[in-house]
C-alpha cells in the first residue's frame, strides 16, 4: 500500500501523475505508436522494469523465480522480465496458461536460453506448478493485465487457487513475510516466504473500479507502468496491490495532459507549502475563525483549533458555546476565543449568528462544523449563517453582507455543519462556485445524497466528482486514499491509505489543517490536497513511531509541522 512506502515515477521527478482507466493507457499507448514509439520497445522496457526493481531490491542470483505468464501483453511484460531476472542469475521458470504465439519475439528469447515451462493444460493436478512454487523465492504474476474485466474460472481460476494456498502454506512454516526493503545496500537475500510481484496490477483486480475477483491473487509488490491504474487506489480491490511502484516505461506524460484524476505527489504537496517570509508577523500567516464544539464533543473543537495553529496559521480563534469556554481556555492556551450566546447549556443557538456576523470580517476563513451537535438550535445557526453566503460574479470568495457592507472569507464546511445542511434544500443555492471545501465522509456523503454508505463506497471516484459538479464546490471524500474533487472534474487522489487514522477525531484535525492553509491564502482546492496530504504524512509518522493500532487523533497535532519540515527538506521518495 502506499502508506507502506511507495515509489515514484524515475525519471519523471515534479511532473503530474495521472491515474488512468484502461482505456486512457491504451490511448496513451496508441499515441507512443504513433509517434514512432513501438509496443515491442515498451513492452521490452516493462518487462525490465520489473526486473530491475526486483534486483535492486534482492540479490537474486541462484534464486528461484516463477513466471506465471497469461496469453496477452501481460505476458509479454513477464516473458521480458523472465528474460532479464535469467540474465542476472536467477533460476527461472515459467508456467503458461496458454501457448505462446509461435512467432512471439520474446517467447523466442526465452527458448534460446533454455528457460525450463509448464503449460497449464499439460500439468495433471497442477503438480508441476506446485514443485516450482516450492521451489521459488519470487512469483511474478503476469497473467491478466489492464483490459481484463471478466469473471476468472476455469483452468485459471484453480490455478490462482494453488498458488494462494501454496503462498499461505510457505508464510505459516517461515513466518510472515518481512517488510519489503527499497534500495538496501547490502542488497539482501529474498525473504523465506515466496513474494507475489504483480505485473501493471494483480491478476483479479478490475483496473477501472477496483472490483476484486474472488480468485484474486494479492500481491506484495506491483509493478505498473507509466500511470498508476484507478483500481491501485479503489477499495476493495486496493488492499491486494501491496506495495505499489510506478516505472517509467517512455511513454511520453503530455500524453496523459487531458486525464482529470492525479495523484498527489510530494514534488506538487511540496510546491503548495506556503512560504515562510524572514520578516513575517502573526498577520501575514493569516486569521483562521473555527466555529466548533458542544457538550458532547468538546474534543473536535479542541483538535480542530489545535490542528489550524500546527498548519502555520497567524492566529486561530474558537467561536464557541460560552459554558464550555472554561474547559477549552485551559487546554488551548495559543488559541484566541469567541464564546457565543447558546440554545441550551453546551449547545450554540440562532442568537450566536450576529456575534459570529460581527466578528467575521477579521478573519481570512472560517471552519464551521467539527463537534457542533445536533441540536435543534444549533442547525439553526449553521443554516443562516451559511445562507448568508452571496455569490455574484465577481466573487473570489464567499461573500457575506452585514449592514450594507461585504466582505470575502474562505470556508470550510465540516462534520455536523453537512449533517445539518443535509436536511436543507437548495443550501447550495448562495455559494459562491469553487470556493468552499465540504469534507464528508461516505455516511455524510450519503446523507447529503440521499443514498446509501454502501452505494457511495461501491463509486466513489464517481461519487466525488458528481458532488463536486453538482454543488460547484471543492468536496474531499474521506477515506482510505481521499479524494479531493474540484468542480472542473479535476480529482486528486491522496496517496495514503493508513489504519492508524481510522480512530474518532483524525477528521476534526484534518479541517483545522485545511482551515489553516486557507488562511495563509491557499486556493480552495490546493488547501484541501495539501491539507489531506500533510494529514496522512503526519498519520505516516505517527504510526511508525507508535503503532498502526493505539495512535489517537491528538497524535498527529505535533506531527504536522514534522510533515510540513520533512516535505520541505527530503528529497522525492514517494511517487515523486
Amino acid at each position: 500500500m502506499a502508506s507502506k512506502g511507495a515509489e515514484g515515477n524515475r525519471g519523471k521527478r515534479g511532473a503530474r501523475m495521472k491515474v488512468v482507466t484502461a482505456a486512457e493507457m491504451r490511448a496513451m499507448e496508441q499515441g507512443a505508436a504513433a509517434a514512432g514509439f513501438s509496443f515491442a520497445a515498451m513492452m521490452e522496457n516493462a518487462g525490465r522494469a520489473v526486473a530491475e526493481e526486483l534486483k535492486r531490491r534482492w540479490d537474486v542470483a541462484g534464486r528461484g523465480v516463477l513466471v506465471l505468464v497469461g496469453p496477452g501483453n501481460n505476458g509479454g511484460d513477464g516473458l521480458v522480465a523472465a528474460r532479464h531476472l535469467h540474465d542476472a542469475g536467477a533460476k527461472v521458470a515459467l508456467y503458461l496458461l496458454r501457448p505462446r504465439p509461435a512467432d512471439d519475439p520474446n517467447w523466442r528469447l526465452c527458448q534460446e536460453r533454455d528457460l525450463p515451462y509448464m503449460l497449464a493444460e499439460d500439468d495433471a493436478a497442477f503438480a508441476t506448478l506446485r514443485y516450482h512454487l516450492d521451489n521459488s523465492a519470487i512469483i511474478v504474476d503476469a497473467l491478466l493485465g489492464t483490459g481484463a474485466a471478466r469473471p476468472i474460472e476455469g483452468t485459471l481460476q484453480k490455478l490462482l487457487e494453488v498458488v494462494r494456498v501454496e503462498k499461505r502454506q510457505g508464510e505459516r512454516e517461515t513466518g510472515r513475510t518481512p517488510p519489503l526493503p527499497v534500495s538496501p545496500s547490502p542488497r539482501p537475500p529474498v525473504p523465506p516466504a515466496p513474494i507475489v510481484v504483480a505485473v501493471d496490477l494483480p491478476t483479479g483486480l478490475n483496473s477501472d473500479t477496483g472490483a476484486a475477483d474472488p480468485a484474486i491473487l494479492p500481491a506484495d509488490l506491483t509493478v505498473t507502468f507509466a500511470c498508476p491504474k484507478r483500481g491501485h487506489f479503489l477499495f476493495p480491490g486496493a488492499k491486494y496491490v501491496g506495495e505499489l511502484v510506478i516505472a517509467d516505461i517512455g511513454i511520453p506524460s503530455a500524453l496523459a495532459a487531458d486525464v482529470p484524476v492525479e495523484l498527489t505527489t510530494p514534488a506538487e504537496a511540496r510546491g503548495l507549502l506556503p512560504s515562510r517570509p524572514l520578516d513575517a508577523h502573526k498577520g501575514t500567516f493569516g486569521k483562521a475563525l473555527v466555529v466548533a464544539g458542544s457538550e458532547n464533543y468538546t474534543g473536535a473543537a479542541y483538535l480542530a483549533a489545535a490542528a489550524a495553529s500546527r498548519s502555520g496559521a497567524g492566529l486561530v480563534t474558537l467561536a464557541c458555546a460560552r459554558s464550555l469556554h472554561p474547559i477549552w481556555a485551559s487546554k488551548l492556551v495559543e488559541v484566541t476565543f469567541l464564546p457565543l450566546p447558546e440554545a441550551a447549556p453546551g449547545h450554540l443557538g440562532a442568537a450566536a449568528l450576529e456575534p459570529l456576523l460581527a466578528a467575521l470580517p477579521a478573519y481570512d476563513a472560517l471552519l464551521l462544523g467539527p463537534g457542533l451537535g445536533q441540536h435543534p438550535g444549533t442547525v439553526e445557526l449553521v443554516v443562516q449563517l451559511v445562507n448568508r453566503f452571496r455569490s455574484s460574479p465577481s466573487a473570489a470568495a464567499p461573500k457575506f453582507e452585514i449592514r450594507n457592507s461585504e466582505f470575502e472569507i474562505s470556508v470550510v464546511l465540516d462534520a455536523d455543519a453537512l449533517n445539518a445542511l443535509a436536511h436543507t434544500p437548495g443550501w447550495t443555492a448562495g455559494l459562491p462556485p469553487g470556493r468552499v471545501i465540504l469534507t464528508p465522509h461516505p455516511g455524510e456523503m450519503g446523507r447529503l445524497l440521499g443514498r446509501s454508505i454502501a452505494a457511495v463506497e461501491t463509486q466513489r471516484l464517481e461519487t466525488a466528482q458528481e458532488a463536486a459538479r453538482a454543488w460547484q464546490q471543492v468536496v474531499i471524500l474521506k477515506g482510505a486514499y481521499s479524494l479531493i474533487a474540484g468542480p472542473d472534474g479535476r480529482v486528486a487522489i491522496n496517496p495514503f491509505a493508513n489504519p492508524a487514522l481510522a480512530t474518532a477525531g483524525t477528521g476534526d484535525v484534518l479541517a483545522g489543517a485545511i482551515v489553516g492553509l486557507l488562511a495563509q491564502g491557499l486556493a480552495p482546492f490546493d488547501a484541501a490536497r495539501l491539507g489531506a496530504y500533510l494529514h496522512g504524512l503526519a498519520g505516516e509518522l505517527a504510526s511508525e513511531e507508535i503503532g498502526e493500532a493505539g495512535v489517537v487523533a491528538g497524535d498527529l497535532l505535533p506531527r504536522l509541522p514534522t510533515a510540513m519540515r520533512r516535505l520541505r527538506a527530503e528529497a522525492v521518495s514517494r511517487f515523486g
